[in-house]
């Protein structure tokens, strides 16, 4: 309900107000709406941690309870904390630390001679691999394959300096990707072919053929 106004006239005793009766049925309206729409009041206040009040209504005073939380930092391995709440600083005590071992230095690490084993060497180096047509230079060093018919062969992730041994048999014509020379031997498919593919440059490919004597 919107606030009723009572009417007071122009002027004292001009005739032009409120009667008395309805003036005050205005003022108990107005009463009635004050106590009976109370959605939204707040009935009482609880403290939470941290927080105390003096009253649960009324005049109510918060406060904060626990002010200036003590925050504790911890460091670590050659990590040191200093300062108080709230300016902290935190340091690195060993910075571009010397690493010893097969791997030393400090900002450029240098590998040692004579440390890197076959064992140490990524799948694309110590393994082989059957092949349909693709030969991933970065999924074996060795790939094998039997043409049941005349078979086109693609190249992928080749890096300059690769050779990759292709053990290849059957008597049908294999293709390679252009820029592939043949630098020695010819296919024989009635035996097993070792070819080896050395990539020179990009699109640039020595391709060597030998066979069992």
């Amino acid at each position: 309900m919107a606030k009723q106004v009572i009417n007071i006239g122009t002027t004292a005793n001009d005739g032009t107000g409120d009667p008395l009766r309805s003036a005050f049925d205005k003022v108990n309206d107005n009463f009635t709406e004050l106590y009976t729409d109370d959605t939204g009041d707040v009935d009482s206040i609880i403290a939470g941690t941290g927080i105390a009040v003096d009253a649960a209504t009324g005049n109510v005073t918060v406060t904060n309870s626990a002010p200036d939380q003590t925050v504790a930092l911890t460091g670590g391995t050659s990590i040191t904390t200093s300062g108080t709440y709230p300016s902290f600083t935190i340091t690195n005590d060993a910075p571009n630390a010397t690493h010893t071992g097969e791997v030393t230095g400090s900002a450029a690490l240098t590998i040692a001679n004579d440390i890197i084993t076959h064992a140490k060497l990524g799948a694309e180096f110590t393994t082989t691999g059957a092949v349909t047509t693709a030969l991933d230079f970065g999924a074996n060093q060795v790939f094998t394959k039997t043409m049941g018919s005349d078979t086109t062969f693609t190249y992928s992730n080749v890096g300059i300096g690769m050779v990759k041994d292709f053990i290849l048999t059957g008597s049908h014509t294999p293709t390679f990707p252009s820029g592939t020379k043949t630098v020695a031997g010819t296919y024989d498919g009635s035996v097993s072919n070792l070819i080896q593919i050395v990539a020179i440059a990009s699109g640039d490919y020595w391709m060597s053929i030998s066979k069992a004597q």
